[in-house]
């Protein structure tokens, strides 16, 4: 017989955008640390892991990871092969982080991390400028997918309860803006990189229409045109 569901999957977006990133997840979780520590002051507490994508300051603030390295010393950072040294060199010590192969599926003591429920992560490759990696997590019986700065996502995420999706510009806007810059003579590189870089609106609902189910949630994230989300909630 199997026990009652637990309680749907809490998350907190503190910032989403090229001024910064940081959602914390469950109260405990935080994915990304682009962010200001006075952004993180009244969470960093309670924060038991730290999962990081790629290297941009707008993803991983140096400062402030310093900052929580040196206020939390036993805290677990999560991340690809790349972000290691990069992390050791904020401080944080070598044996707190949980380096993670694509596709793998780590599996957490759920008494530490997340009251009943077991808790995994799983990370998949994101195509950007630099390397960079999006994260599955599943929580209890709740799933989510965290995936920003990205031109695709390759990964098949079917029925999740939670979608954070980059939708950082609209196509058309996009293409008006490129043909407007050919007329003046001007350049045009930056709307290329922004195209083979990241998620477009379409791109992004495209993508997680395919994948939602009927009692599936999404945030758009990382939007262009900066607006104001539901920033925090349950799912």
């Amino acid at each position: 017989m199997q026990g009652p569901k637990r309680a749907a999957m809490k998350y907190n977006i503190l910032a989403t955008g090229s001024k910064g990133n940081a959602t914390i997840i469950e109260d405990c979780i935080l994915i990304d640390c682009g962010v200001p520590f006075k952004a993180l002051k009244p969470y960093y507490r309670d924060l038991k892991l730290v999962l990081c994508s790629h290297c941009h300051g707008d993803h991983f603030n140096r400062r402030t990871i310093t900052r929580i390295a040196n206020e939390r010393p036993m805290l677990r950072f999560g991340c690809c092969e790349w972000l290691v040294a990069p992390l050791v060199e904020c401080g944080v010590q070598a044996k707190n982080i949980d380096v993670y192969e694509f596709d793998e599926v780590r599996e957490y003591d759920s008494s530490l991390y997340v009251e009943d429920g077991y808790f995994r992560v799983e990370p998949f490759p994101l195509s950007h400028d630099v390397p960079n990696v999006g994260y599955k997590l599943s929580i209890g019986d709740e799933k989510l997918l965290y995936a920003t700065d990205t031109s695709k996502i390759l990964t098949e995420a079917k029925g999740y309860d939670l979608y954070l999706v980059e939708a950082n510009y609209e196509d058309e806007e996009l293409e008006q803006r490129i043909e407007k810059k050919i007329i003046e003579g001007a350049d045009f590189i930056h709307e290329y990189k922004v195209m083979d870089n990241h998620l477009s609106h379409k791109g992004a609902m495209d993508y997680i229409c395919t994948n939602m189910g009927p009692n599936s949630k999404y945030i758009l994230m990382h939007q262009h045109q900066e607006r104001r989300n539901e920033n925090a909630g349950t799912v």
